[in-house]
C-alpha cells in the first residue's frame, strides 16, 4: 500500500489526531542502518505487520 512506502519517513503517521509523533520507525530505521543492518516489512491488511531486523555478525563471537 501507499502507507507502507512511507512508514520510515519522519513524522509520518496513519493516526488522525491522537497518538505518537511519527518518529519511532524513523529512529529505528536510522539506528539499524548505522549499524549496517536491514529492516524488512511484511504487512497484510486486517491481519498484521511483521518487521524483520537483520544485523551483521561480529567476528570472533558465537554464531558468526
Amino acid at each position: 500500500t501507499a502507507d507502507l512506502q512511507k512508514i520510515f519517513d519522519p513524522f509520518y503517521s496513519t493516526r488522525k489526531k491522537e497518538g505518537g509523533t511519527g518518529l519511532g520507525l524513523s529512529n529505528v530505521y536510522s539506528l539499524v542502518n548505522r549499524m549496517g543492518g536491514q529492516i524488512f516489512v511484511e504487512s497484510q491488511e486486517n491481519i498484521g505487520t511483521r518487521f524483520n531486523l537483520y544485523f551483521p555478525g561480529i567476528p570472533g563471537t558465537s554464531g558468526s
